[in-house]
């Protein structure tokens, strides 16, 4: 069965865009690639919203944004309805977002110092899985919130 993932990225994250296609392409995904290449500069949530229409289109494993920093793209990214977006600083933070909040998007700085490689960041969020039970009952705590006005 093939594996899909969507990545899309703005000018502060080309070098580390490219670095995570090439890792997700030897773990075996096909990547589809909705961001630039270059570092002509591109507003970040334009990124994040064609990187979410397409993940919501279904057919996905997961979605990758990378921005200068990981936040704003993110931030972006859990204002779309259906999109769970992580911006983790270690593995084990990756490996937590998808096995207690089984996110369907994760987000890296491409102007970050992270302490590990982000490539191992991005494998113990693969190589997890959500773990439901309560974890379950609290992700749909948090998608109720998705609409939540409290004006």
């Amino acid at each position: 069965m093939k594996k899909n993932v969507v990545i899309a990225n703005d000018h502060g994250a080309v070098d580390l865009k490219q670095l995570l296609v090439r890792h997700l392409q030897n773990r075996g995904y096909e990547v589809l690639n909705l961001g630039v290449d270059d570092e002509q500069s591109v507003d970040y949530p334009d990124m994040a919203e064609q990187g979410c229409r397409e993940m919501l289109k279904g057919g996905y494993e997961f979605l990758v944004l990378c921005c200068g920093t990981g936040i704003g793209i993110s931030i972006s990214a859990n204002k779309i309805e259906g999109i769970r977006c992580a911006l983790p600083q270690n593995s084990f933070a990756a490996r937590m977002a998808k096995e207690h909040n089984n996110v369907n998007a994760i987000a890296f700085g491409g102007r970050i110092e992270y302490p590990e490689p982000v490539t191992d960041m991005i494998d113990a969020f693969i190589d997890s899985e959500f773990q439901g039970g309560r974890h379950g009952t609290r992700v749909d705590k948090i998608m109720k919130l998705q609409n939540c006005s409290l004006a």
